[in-house]
């Protein structure tokens, strides 16, 4: 099992003069230890879950940009783009960016958008949710013409590219993994299926079970390989006194491992004090990477 840690929160004591610092030392740290892959949230105001909408936030792919200059290893994406957010011929064009400018370590990652807020205070577009899912479908299919052979025109009900060129092409091969975020059934699972190369899922091993018999599901239907979707998943961990140990942790991805999980992604409330990393590296990761 891989392990990858996600930064929702740039709320730090050392407060913003020291974001970029506090941010690279995280980087680095979690390079060193053997993650496997690092995430930024796509957005532009602070979720509920995490805090009100007033805290720290930064734009996700300028922060990926610079977690590529300061890291060496790990995989780098976001968890994930709001597909209304960006045209995505320009978005697939910003991903592959930083896949050449990281050595071919970018993931899409990539999902229908559901923070009305942000969107309607920084006056981007927030059409109906069938609309966003056509908009997320067509995104996919736009990101595999861009990274083929084919620079030829896209049209779609919502987009029109009259030339589909990128050049260069990614240096991830076939092209930078594709990941699809979200658990629902009948739409989000279904485009995973069709599209992607990796899926996320939120919750334990008795949340996430259901939602990978029914990707199989999916993938039965279209004649997909199920066995090659990289099955992703995301949690929060708080390794500190009286909190989670490192022996809760190693069993969590254990339960999550045998249900089929590759890939489980945490984020760290206290991730700026850099020890819970360190002892990810020192413990967790080496024990998990056998299951």
């Amino acid at each position: 099992m891989k392990i990858g840690l996600q930064i929702p929160n740039f709320t730090w004591p050392t407060g913003p003069a020291r974001i970029g610092g506090t941010l690279g030392d995280i980087a680095r740290a979690a390079d060193d230890a053997g993650f496997a892959s690092l995430w930024t949230m796509d957005h532009f105001f602070q979720i509920a879950p995490v805090g009100p909408p007033e805290m720290d936030m930064l734009e996700g792919y300028s922060t990926l940009s610079y977690l590529a200059a300061l890291t060496k290893k790990l995989r780098l994406g976001t968890m994930v783009t709001g597909v209304p957010y960006r045209y995505p011929g320009i978005l697939m064009k910003t991903v592959t960016t930083l896949d050449v400018l990281s050595g071919g370590r970018a993931y899409l990652g990539i999902g229908a958008a559901w923070f009305e807020q942000e969107a309607k205070g920084l006056g981007t577009p927030f059409p109906p949710v069938a609309t966003r899912f056509e908009l997320l479908e067509e995104a996919l299919q736009i990101a595999k013409q861009m990274w083929s052979d084919d620079n030829g025109p896209y049209h779609g009900h919502h987009n029109h590219l009259a030339e589909t060129l990128c050049s260069p092409q990614p240096l991830s091969r076939p092209h930078p993994p594709i990941l699809v975020a979200g658990g629902g059934e009948k739409k989000t699972l279904r485009l995973v299926a069709q599209y992607a190369d990796a899926c996320n899922l939120f919750g334990g091993p008795e949340a996430v079970g259901p939602k990978l018999t029914i990707l199989q599901q999916h993938c039965d239907r279209l004649g997909r390989d199920y066995t090659t979707i990289e099955k992703t998943t995301l949690g929060t961990v708080h390794l500190a006194a009286g909190g989670m140990t490192a022996k809760d942790v190693i069993a969590q991805c254990e339960a999550l491992s045998a249900i089929g999980v590759d890939h489980a992604i945490f984020n760290m409330p206290n991730v700026h004090e850099i020890a819970p990393l360190e002892v990810f590296g020192r413990e967790i990761i080496p024990a998990v990477g056998g299951f």
